[in-house]
């Protein structure tokens, strides 16, 4: 890791140099979809990828979790697709593939030989244009979804922390659902409903077309005109602009769980992802948790053995998001053995400025960080795709890396003095279902 850290430092230090930089073509079909081209014949390789702006935020209230189920669905096959034959066309070429859906986005990719990247051309072109929503299909996946929900939620430990943090976190704005969503809604959507949600969403000028890896850029733009060129452009998509009203004061929780720790969870309310603030809250979540050196890790894992696990992490979003600290209590410790430190560690970063050392550490880990997320191809298309629909500007490839530079040991207390006070946050308490009062106790 140090070696890794030291790599980072070097490549990136002072601006990145013009060998560095990741080369890309971009432009706009006439139906309005966007398209970015990176050419790298490193290896033979081509990540075919479509973002689609439409998550979970963009749902009805009473129709939460479309999103994450249109990224099921759409695997169903199209009108030239047989149904469960989409995945065999990019395994039998020696592929790989799949999608995720968050509360912004919804994200599908081909990772396929570069000889074979029209084939994920015609893939993805189909389920733009003729993707076959029929009622058997819509059932399938509902019991594939049912079945998620109670693998990573309903049966896993502490497995529904997202969601009733999220609840809490936001009463007005559509974040305040994760995109599992209802499985009522899901029940009670009518096949008309779910043709709607795909007319309105998934069209050339709500997604972007990023491929990258060994392709020929001239060629590659044919075969999009020819794949992609006469779809219709569809109505255009109008992002959510709820205002949330501040969270006035904090807000506690008791979940009793099927657990045998106790474990808590604070998440503090945070900026857009494209926000100052957020780089800075970025960096503060290294100083307390990133690596057994941080201060988190030391003081309850190592020094006051309160904590079997603690870490800190930001879930940022394109219109907010939420700071998340995370404890799981050692055994025989409770939450409130815990509850001393990660308080006093974060009075700390208000009171006092980080270390020089301290600080050049975080920078490192930014450095490495932003190094690794873009060594693969797949990385590559992904990440031209997000920072065109976040930032409309792909090019934050290349220059992100000054964001992360930009932020200084003030601003790391100043965020911390802004965001993580207790009223803007939500606690969440997750204790064992043995320890649930009973009712006769309550009375």
């Amino acid at each position: 890791m140090k070696n890794i850290i030291m790599l980072g430092a070097l490549v990136l230090s002072g601006s990145l140099s013009a060998q560095n930089q990741i080369e890309f073509e971009e432009y706009d079909l006439d139906n309005g979809l966007h398209v970015i081209l990176h050419e790298d014949h490193t290896t033979p390789i081509a990540a075919v990828t479509v973002l689609y702006h439409v998550g979970s935020k963009n749902e009805e209230t009473e129709r939460t979790g479309f999103a994450h189920f249109f990224e099921h669905l759409l695997f169903e096959g199209s009108e030239n697709i047989e149904r469960g034959e989409f995945d065999s066309y990019v395994t039998n070429a020696g592929g790989a593939l799949n999608a995720n859906t968050s509360q912004d986005r919804t994200f599908y990719f081909e990772l396929l030989p570069s000889n074979q990247m029209e084939l994920g051309l015609w893939l993805e072109s189909e389920r733009m244009l003729h993707a076959n929503i029929q009622t058997i299909g819509v059932e399938t996946q509902r019991e594939v979804v049912k079945e998620e929900k109670r693998q990573r939620v309903d049966n896993q430990p502490y497995g529904s922390w997202i969601e009733n943090m999220m609840k809490r976190l936001y009463s007005e704005h559509p974040y305040n659902w994760v995109p599992i969503g209802s499985m009522d809604h899901l029940n009670a959507a009518k096949l008309d409903e779910f043709m709607a949600f795909y007319d309105k969403f998934y069209i050339p000028n709500n997604a972007t077309l990023s491929i990258a890896g060994d392709i020929d850029i001239d060629k590659t733009k044919e075969l999009i005109a020819a794949y992609f060129g006469e779809i219709p452009r569809g109505a255009d998509v109008v992002q959510p602009t709820v205002q949330e009203p501040a969270l006035g004061g904090e807000k506690v929780a008791v979940i009793y769980d099927n657990i045998q720790l106790p474990a808590m969870m604070m998440g503090y309310r945070m900026p857009p992802q494209t926000s100052d603030d957020a780089y800075a809250l970025q960096m503060t979540s290294s100083v307390l948790s990133g690596g057994p050196s941080s201060r988190m890790y030391k003081r309850l894992v190592d020094e006051d053995q309160t904590a079997l696990q603690v870490f800190a992490f930001p879930f940022s979003l394109e219109q907010g998001g939420a700071f998340i600290t995370f404890s799981l209590a050692n055994a025989g410790k409770t939450i409130d053995d815990m509850t001393p430190g990660l308080e006093e560690e974060i009075e700390k970063l208000q009171n006092e400025l980080i270390s020089e050392r301290e600080f050049q550490k975080i920078q490192n880990q930014m450095e490495s960080n932003f190094i690794q997320s873009n060594s693969k191809m797949a990385g590559i298309a992904e990440s031209l795709a997000d920072y065109h629909t976040y930032y409309g500007d792909a090019n934050y490839i290349n220059t992100e890396i000054e964001r992360y530079r930009s932020v200084t040991r003030e601003d790391i207390q100043k965020v911390a003095k802004k965001y993580l006070v207790k009223d803007n946050r939500v606690v969440l308490k997750y204790l064992p279902k043995s320890e649930e009062p009973t009712a006769e106790a309550a009375e």
